[in-house]
C-alpha cells in the first residue's frame, strides 16, 4: 500500500498518554512486540502490538517526527499527545476553537476544533522512511552478523534485538552460497543438559594451509552443551591443547562459580596425553573420549568447527583479504556465533542484554583517530584501516593498517560499511597522497659498465614499462612490527658490482708487472727469485 502524499487526520489530545495510530504503514521506524494494553474510551482494553516513529508533513508544510508512537490496531483515530510535543521545546496554544503548535517564532502545525476534539490534517512523509529502511535492511544485518541464515535473522527480529522491514527477504548472497553446501545430517538422540558446565565438548581444527601470526596453524574450540556458548583459542601446535584447557577451566569456573563436570573429546593424540587425564582426575572432571571412527558422538564440536570454517570462508571472501587473516576471521566468527539465537541471549553467562548496535561488516573501510600525542600539528587526525575484529573489552575494535602492516585497537573509529575489500585501494591512495616516487632502481644488465639509477629509470620510462623492484622514498623496513605472512615469491637480485675506480699496485713498477705477464706466471720459487 503506497501512502506517500495521502492525507490523514490526527486528533490533538492532551489527556492521552502517548501518540497512537491504528495504521501500521504510517511508521518509518517500527519494532514489533507485546507492549502491554491501552484502555479505550468505552472502558475496553486493546493490545499495543508495536512502537515506532512516524514522520508527517503538517498542513503548514513543516516536517514533524512523532516519537514512540503506539500501534493499536483496534483504535479508530490517530492521536497526537500534546504534552509529548512540549517536551521537544514546542508550545501548544488552544484558543477560539483553534490549535497552534509553535517553536519560537516558527509555526509548525495548525488545527481547528470540530465537535469536542481538536483536529489537524497531515501527509505521510516518505523521505524519512526511505532513509531508515536503507540503514536497517535485512541484507545489511545479514552481512553484519557474519552471513547468518534468514531464519536466524527472523528469530532476532522477533526478540526485538534487531529491526528491519517486516515481510522483506534477504537477497541471494553469493558469498553465502560459496561457503555452505551441506550433506545429510547425522541424527542423534542425545538430550541437551539443563545446567551450564555439566558437559563441555572440545575439538581441534587444522592444520590450516596458511600460517597465522606467530606460525599458528590450528584452533581449538570448547562448547557448553546447555547453552551452546563457544570459546576458541588459536594454537601453534597441537601439544598446546593441555595448556589452553587449563586456562579455559580457570576462566569458566571463576566466572560462573560452578564446577565443570564432564569433558568430551575425540580419541586423537592431542587429547590422549597423561597430563589431561591426570588433571581431570585431580579436579573431579569426568573425561570422556569417543569411540574411534564415530565422530558423531562428538558431533556438537565437529559441527561447530564446520560452522566456524564456513563463516571464515565467507568473511575472507567478502572482505577480499588474504588467507593469512584466517585467525582474525576465526575470532570474529566466534564472537558472532555467541550472539546467534540461542540460550546465551537470555543472560545465561553475562547477565546483561545482548547488543547488536556495535556490529560492523568485516573487512569494511574504517578510519581510526590518531591521538594528539602521536601526531604533529599538520598531521592527519585519522588513518585509513580495515576492520578485522572486536577487542577483548566491550565496544573496542581491531583494525589493520595496510600501510604500516600492523594491528590497531581503538574505540574512536568511523566506519564505511558499504566499502568492503578495499585494502589495495587504500595503499594506492596513500602512495598518491604522499607523492611517493622511485628512488633507487635495480635492473639486471649484461654489461659490466656501471649504470646510474637516473639513466636506467629514463630508459624504462622510454620503453613505457615500470620496474618491478624498487625502493620507494620514505619507506624503511620495520623489523619490530609483526607483518602478516604473504606468498609473494622473492625474485633473485643481481650481484652488485663495485663502482670504485681500479688503481694499479704501487709496490712493483708497471714494467716488471708487464714483463712477468708476458713471460707467463711463475711456476716455482726459483723462477720468482730469478726475476728479483
Amino acid at each position: 500500500m503506497h501512502l506517500a502524499g495521502i492525507e490523514s487526520e490526527w486528533v490533538v489530545d492532551t489527556a492521552a498518554s502517548y501518540h497512537a495510530t491504528p495504521v501500521r504503514n504510517f511508521f518509518c521506524k517500527y519494532v514489533t512486540g507485546d507492549f502491554d494494553t491501552v484502555k479505550m474510551g468505552n472502558s475496553s482494553y486493546s493490545k499495543i502490538v508495536g512502537i515506532g516513529d512516524i514522520s508527517i508533513k503538517t498542513n503548514v508544510g513543516c516536517t514533524l517526527v512523532l516519537k514512540d508512537v503506539r500501534h493499536v490496531p483496534e483504535l479508530q483515530l490517530n492521536l497526537i499527545y500534546g504534552i509529548a510535543l512540549d517536551r521537544d521545546r514546542n508550545e501548544n496554544y488552544f484558543a477560539n476553537k483553534k490549535w497552534k503548535l509553535t517553536n519560537g517564532a516558527l509555526v509548525i502545525a495548525k488545527g481547528v476544533a470540530r465537535g469536542t476534539l481538536y483536529r489537524t490534517n497531515a501527509e505521510i512523509y516518505r523521505d524519512e522512511l526511505n532513509a531508515v529502511r536503507e540503514e536497517i535492511s535485512v541484507d545489511l544485518w545479514h552481512k553484519r552478523i557474519g552471513h547468518m541464515s534468514e531464519k536466524g535473522l527472523e528469530i532476532l527480529a522477533k526478540k526485538s534485538l534487531i529491526s528491519f522491514s517486516k515481510g522483506t527477504t534477504a537477497k541471494s548472497c553469493d558469498y553465502y552460497l560459496f561457503s555452505k553446501q551441506y550433506r545429510v545430517s547425522f541424527q542423534t538422540s542425545f538430550e541437551r543438559k539443563l545446567n551450564i558446565l555439566d558437559l563441555i565438548y572440545s575439538d581441534v581444527c587444522g592444520p590450516m594451509e596458511v600460517e597465522f601470526i606467530g606460525g599458528n596453524k590450528y584452533f581449538v574450540t570448547f562448547i557448553d552443551d546447555a547453552s551452546r556458548k563457544l570459546w576458541v583459542y588459536i594454537l601453534k601446535t597441537k601439544d598446546q591443547v593441555f595448556q589452553v584447557f587449563q586456562k579455559f577451566y580457570v576462566l569458566v569456573e571463576k566466572g560462573t562459580g560452578r564446577k565443570l563436570k564432564r569433558l568430551r573429546t575425540d580419541n586423537r593424540g592431542e587429547y590422549t596425553s597423561r597430563e589431561i587425564e591426570e588433571y581431570c582426575s585431580g579436579h573431579g572432571i569426568r573425561y570422556e573420549k569417543t569411540v574411534p571412527g564415530t565422530p558423531q558422538h562428538n558431533g556438537v564440536a565437529e559441527r561447530m568447527n564446520c560452522t566456524i570454517v564456513e563463516k571464515v570462508r565467507s568473511l575472507l571472501r567478502t572482505a577480499k583479504l588474504p588467507k593469512s587473516f584466517w585467525g582474525e576471521a576465526v575470532q570474529v566468527a566466534c564472537y558472532l556465533i555467541n550472539r546467534s539465537p540461542s540460550v546465551p541471549l537470555e543472560r545465561v553467562w553475562t547477565y546483561k542484554e545482548v547488543s547488536y548496535s556495535h556490529l560492523k561488516v568485516f573487512g569494511c573501510r574504517a578510519f581510526a583517530h590518531v591521538p594528539k600525542e602521536q601526531r604533529t600539528k599538520l598531521d592527519d587526525k585519522s588513518v585509513p584501516c580495515i576492520f578485522i575484529g572486536y577487542g577483548d573489552e566491550e565496544f573496542r575494535y581491531r583494525l589493520w593498517d595496510p600501510v604500516k602492516k600492523k594491528v590497531i585497537r581503538s574505540r574512536d573509529v568511523v566506519f564505511r560499511e558499504s566499502e568492503v575489500g578495499i585494502a589495495d585501494d587504500i595503499l594506492e591512495k596513500v602512495k598518491k597522497q604522499n607523492g611517493v616516487v622511485p628512488n633507487v632502481i635495480t635492473i639486471s644488465s649484461t654489461s659490466n659498465h656501471p649504470r646510474s639509477a637516473e639513466s636506467t629509470a629514463n630508459e624504462v620510462a622510454e620503453q613505457g614499462e615500470q620496474p618491478d623492484d624498487y625502493v620507494e622514498q620514505g619507506e624503511q623496513p620495520d623489523d619490530e612490527q609483526v607483518e602478516y605472512p604473504t606468498h609473494v615469491e622473492q625474485q633473485s637480485q643481481p650481484l652488485r658490482r663495485s663502482e670504485r675506480q681500479r688503481v694499479e699496485p704501487s709496490k712493483y713498477p708497471s714494467s716488471e708487472y708487464v714483463l712477468i705477464n708476458d713471460e707467463g706466471e711463475p711456476e716455482s720459487l726459483k723462477e720468482v727469485l730469478v726475476h728479483q
